[in-house]
Parts: C-alpha cells; sequence; structure tokens
C-alpha cells in the first residue's frame, strides 16, 4: 500500500509538472526526481506476486513513459492534455486506450499510419518493426473483429478464461512438490507455462479492473501470442503489447533516425532491432534483480545474462527475418503451417534454454510456490472461519 500510494501521489506531481511546464529539458530535468523515486519503490518489495508485477510496473514501464512525457510523446502525452482520472492509471498500469473516434485527443505521436488507407501509409512506415510486412487478410480481420467486439461493450467469456488459468495453475502445483522424478527440460516447460498463464491472467485483471474503475476501453496486452507464424508476428503483434508500444518510440524510433543517416535507411531499422532487443534484455535484468533479493534493501547485483542472451538471440534472428522479407518482396513464403510450428518450436526452445533457466537461479519459482501455498492455507483458514460463523 505504501509503494502504491507514492506512486500514485509521484504521478501526480508529474501531471501538475505537464500543465506547467512545456516539454523539453526543462520538464525532462523536473520529472527526473520522479523517475527516480519509481525505481527505487520496488526495493521495499521482496514477494514474488507483489514485487514481480511492481517492478515491472512501475521501474520499466512507468519510467519510460515519463520519459516519453517530458519529450511530449507517448500515451501520457494529448491534446488536450490527459484528465487526472487517465492519466494516473495510464501511467502506473500496463494498459493503453482504444484509438476511437470518441477520443479526439490523440497527441500526433500516437495518431499511428495504420489507421490511413493502404495507399497513403507515409514512407515511415518502412522503419516501422511492426509493419516491414503487412499481416495478410486472416490477421487483419481477426484483428479488427476482436477490437469491434471489445468497443461495443459485448460480453467477453473472460470469466471462463480466468477460470481456466485458475484451474491450469492448481495443477501445477502438485507437480512441483513431485519434480524430482520429472525430466528437467519438462520442469522448465511448466515453468514457461506457469509464467505465460500468469502474464495473461495479471494483464487481464488490470484491464479489467482499470475497465471497471475508470470506463476506460482498454487493449489486450496478449494477442494469442501461441498462433504466430513469424518472429515478427510474435514480438510486433502478438506477445506483451504495451512493452512494443512503449519500446518503439523510447528505443527503437531514435536509433532508426539516428542510423539513417550513416547507413541509409534500409538497413538502419535492423539497427534499431538490436538496440530494442538489447535494451529489453537489459530492463529484464534489472526486474530479475528486484524479485530475486531477500531484504528490503540495496543488494549486489549479480546479473546471470541469460536473459540478455535470449534477447540479444531473438534481436538477431528477428533483423535476418526482416532482411530476408525485404530482399524476398513477398516472392516466396514458407507454408503457414510450417512458419507457424518453426517459430512456436523456437520461440519454446529458447525460452527453455536461456529465458526460464535465469529465472530458476533467482529462486523465482520456489518463492512463487511457496506464497501461493501460504495464500492457500490462508483460504482454507478463511473458509474454515466462515463455516465456523
Amino acid at each position: 500500500m505504501m509503494v502504491w500510494t507514492i506512486a500514485t501521489a509521484t504521478m501526480c506531481y508529474c501531471h501538475t509538472i505537464g500543465k506547467f511546464i512545456s516539454h523539453g529539458k526543462a520538464r525532462l530535468v523536473a520529472i527526473f526526481p520522479a523517475i527516480l523515486i519509481l525505481l527505487l519503490l520496488p526495493l521495499r518489495l521482496i514477494s514474488i506476486h507483489l514485487g514481480g508485477p511492481t517492478s515491472f510496473f512501475l521501474a520499466w514501464l512507468s519510467t519510460f513513459k515519463l520519459l516519453l512525457f517530458a519529450l511530449g510523446k507517448g500515451p501520457l502525452s494529448s491534446n488536450p492534455p490527459l484528465p487526472f482520472s487517465h492519466f494516473v492509471p495510464l501511467s502506473l498500469l500496463p494498459i493503453k486506450l482504444f484509438q476511437t473516434q470518441h477520443q479526439p485527443h490523440l497527441s500526433n505521436t500516437q495518431n499511428s499510419h495504420t489507421n490511413l488507407p493502404s495507399d497513403k501509409i507515409p514512407e515511415k512506415a518502412d522503419v516501422d518493426v511492426n509493419n516491414l510486412t503487412p499481416p495478410d487478410n486472416k490477421d487483419v480481420s481477426r484483428n479488427m473483429q476482436n477490437s469491434q467486439v471489445t468497443k461495443k461493450g459485448h460480453k467477453s467469456p473472460l470469466h471462463k478464461v480466468y477460470a481456466i488459468m485458475v484451474f491450469v495453475l492448481a495443477l501445477l502445483i502438485p507437480l512441483y512438490a513431485n519434480k524430482e522424478v520429472l525430466h528437467p527440460k519438462f520442469i522448465l516447460f511448466l515453468y514457461c507455462l506457469h509464467m505465460y498463464i500468469g502474464l495473461e491472467f495479471l494483464f487481464g485483471l488490470t484491464s479489467l479492473s482499470a475497465r471497471k474503475l475508470h470506463g476506460l476501453e482498454l487493449e489486450p496486452q496478449f494477442n494469442e501470442p501461441y498462433l504466430c507464424t513469424s518472429l515478427q508476428d510474435f514480438w510486433g503483434r502478438r506477445w506483451n503489447l504495451m512493452v512494443n508500444r512503449i519500446l518503439h518510440p523510447t528505443i527503437y524510433e531514435p536509433v532508426v533516425n539516428e542510423s539513417t543517416r550513416f547507413i541509409g535507411r534500409k538497413w538502419a531499422s535492423m539497427i534499431g532491432v538490436l538496440a530494442t532487443f538489447t535494451v529489453s534484455g537489459l530492463m529484464h535484468e534489472l526486474v530479475f534483480y528486484y524479485i530475486k533479493r531477500e531484504k528490503r534493501t540495496w543488494e549486489t547485483w549479480e546479473p546471470s545474462w541469460d536473459s540478455m542472451c535470449f534477447f540479444v538471440l531473438h534481436g538477431v534472428c528477428l533483423a535476418i527475418e526482416l532482411a530476408l522479407k525485404k530482399a524476398l518482396k513477398g516472392k516466396w513464403q514458407l507454408p503457414r503451417l510450417v512458419s507457424w510450428l518453426l517459430t512456436v518450436v523456437f520461440v519454446f526452445y529458447t525460452a527453455v534454454s536461456l529465458f526460464v533457466p535465469a529465472l530458476v537461479r533467482c529462486h523465482v519459482y520456489e518463492k512463487g510456490i511457496r506464497e501461493l501455498n501460504v495464500i492457500a492455507e490462508l483460504g482454507k483458514d478463511f473458509y474454515g472461519l466462515l463455516r465456523f460463523v
């Protein structure tokens, strides 16, 4: 409660700063103490289920959003300015408003060329990692249908999905108790499944809460990542979309614009992809530092670099994929089933080999299981108390 109260007060300060100081160096200097506070707050939490999401939300997403806000860009900047009731949840939580006709107050940095007709897409689309190659008609149709259903307020079967997730997580806990008899790779696969379900549930619950409390229509954080047919499809349009939207204007675009002056626009996007994934790896190492601590204080940072290798490897492979797509110009493509199978196998194999072992060394899953067991015991005691009353 203390951490999130201070974080909310910090964003109140930033919202006030935005009214009196125009974007630029002066606003950046004024907001810098807020960024420092957000980086320090997760040190007060050592719980996996509380400290993990908090460090991701505050130390990564919120700080990057404030950097963009200082420059007059990103989801917190708009004309006219966002009201306080929208500014705070958008700055602290991994949510993003739908860009609909009912929201005309979008900043010029938020107006995406993807809303334009295909014959009027500006040349800047060539440097957009999400639009280097257009998605097929099936992807476009599916995304439009999902957006329309959400915007109209139709009831989605979220309660059923969450019930399934909770059920699967309940099945995983007994397996962890007998992991000595299971193959080590299968245990890592279970950890991958646990992580995905946990993130899907966490982001979905956050969006649902924001929708109920603030009446906001929100974009989903995941878009069926298990159906990805390429690395570009996985990272650009399906997995953790909020991180993609934050890294694109803060890292990708500046690197591409600077690299274009030296190597030309054709290859600058490759450098931008590598820089973006490198920063993502560094931020994951920082989050791992927060969640592996045992005390509410500073501890020596001992990065494993496994997660860094994971993201650098994916950055290199994605850059190669984009280069091949540019060279082939759509003349030849793998069958959809084959591309799906290759992508899913590659993502899972690299995650099991590099990303998950880094979490295992941080004792993330051991701490998480202990916390879940405590929560289960508290639930039993509470249920027993209710029956007694």
